[in-house]
């Protein structure tokens, strides 16, 4: 800021003798009659600035600044999908394998939003393969440019797969993401990576955001540092120290849980509430389960217990394994530059086959759009049952109608 400072001085003359010469008497000049001295002006301040509002992508900002952040369910590629994968590419001419097709769908929400985080199940193999589906995957590097090509940002990869494709395949997952200038974190190709923190910026606020697993399906990483493994100081610290970098609010990823389940069980509850009683933590969701689960306000902090699949080959046996959760929350500033989520939305969706697609469920979607309104609504009726377990829409949790928004 700059201050312009004017000073004055009226009625400020000099005095001083004076010598004639000849010898003649010297002679003075007489002092004007006293006067007061004057004062400086007091400088006018110049005003802040007022920063540019930032409201974000969402529903309308209650402040001046605000931002939205997506997260989504698994990514896991099964055999059947890059088959699917394969038949999208001879239409769309898009290289030997589009993933594209199957996640288009994700789309409009994605754009609604100002950040948007994948979860990344698996490694990836080389284009041209060999791929493995379960128990241990190596699945298409395709998905990733699917990924980016609906408009994600970051991808956390932390999960009990990580390490499915040894050291190798671990490294040749961060290659890929790093090709497409996608985000990540929870895995690590070094030592000094493994420090390093994903801080992602947005017009109004930078997002930090950690993530750990709770195993790796009992495979030993040829190091300690390569995966994120839960543990609650430790993850308490590297909110802190993401603050500490100048992280405005700090996203916790929680990669656990019981698989097909439809409650949290109680290492989530746990670590869950350890975050959010820390005050490092703004705000918490999870994956693994391959499930929906439950979202809770929990100490002025919400947790999404858990975003069942994003993508999957469809389960005969386990009807919630095809179903998932894509939620959306919004962040506002206040004068203090306090951040806190000023709304939550959820919209449930469900993989569909012949061809395998990604598939919304919100209310605004016409009935039938995905599969027979009898499927379509026995799914609702669950995901609903489910995310309302803890009374999160007592707590203003909604689902989320992206064709009612600007």
């Amino acid at each position: 800021m700059f201050l312009a400072l004017a000073f004055a001085c009226s009625g400020c003359v000099g005095v001083g003798e004076g010598r004639t010469t000849g010898g003649a008497e010297p002679t003075t000049t007489a002092a004007p009659a006293s006067s007061a001295p004057a004062t400086s002006a007091a400088p006018e301040p110049t005003p802040e600035p007022s920063p540019e509002p930032t409201p974000g992508k969402g529903p309308d900002c209650p402040t001046d600044r605000c931002f939205s952040l997506l997260a989504s369910g698994d990514l896991l590629v099964h055999p059947q999908l890059w088959d699917q994968a394969a038949v999208d590419a001879q239409q769309s001419g898009n290289g030997s394998l589009d993933f594209e097709p199957l996640l288009a769908g994700q789309r409009p929400y994605i754009e609604a939003s100002d950040l948007a985080i994948c979860h990344m199940e698996t490694p990836v193999a080389t284009p041209e393969g060999p791929f493995s589906g379960y128990p241990q995957f190596n699945v298409p590097p395709q998905i990733l440019d699917g990924a980016k090509a609906v408009g994600y940002q970051a991808c956390t990869t932390a999960s009990n797969h990580t390490i499915d494709a040894g050291t190798e395949g671990l490294v040749r997952t961060l290659d890929t993401l790093d090709r497409l200038g996608l985000e990540h974190t929870g895995s690590y190709r070094t030592e000094a990576e493994a420090q390093e923190l994903m801080i992602l910026e947005t017009p109004a606020a930078r997002v930090a955001v950690i993530e750990a697993t709770y195993g790796l399906n009992g495979l030993i990483p040829d190091f300690p540092w390569q995966v994120d493994i839960l543990d609650g100081p430790a993850m308490i610290a590297k909110a802190e120290r993401a603050r500490e970098e100048g992280a405005d609010v700090v996203i916790a990823a929680i990669h656990a849980g019981d698989e097909y389940a439809s409650l949290p069980n109680q290492q989530q509850i746990d670590l869950a509430h350890a975050l959010a009683d820390s005050g490092a933590v703004d705000f918490i969701y999870g994956h693994h389960t391959h499930s929906v689960l439950p979202i809770e306000f929990y100490n002025d902090t919400w947790i999404v217990y858990g975003l069942g699949n994003g993508v999957t080959e469809l389960s005969p046996v386990y009807d919630v394994n095809n179903e998932g959760l894509t939620i959306r929350a919004q962040f506002a500033a206040d004068e203090s530059g306090q951040w806190s989520v000023s709304d939550l939305a959820w919209v449930p969706s469900v993989i569909v086959r012949d061809p395998y697609r990604w598939c919304s469920l919100a209310p605004d979607r016409e009935p039938g759009s995905c599969s027979t309104p009898e499927h379509e609504a026995a799914v609702k009726a669950r995901t609903l049952a489910t995310v309302e377990a803890y009374g999160a829409s007592d707590d203003g949790a909604h689902q989320w109608l992206v064709s009612e928004e600007d």
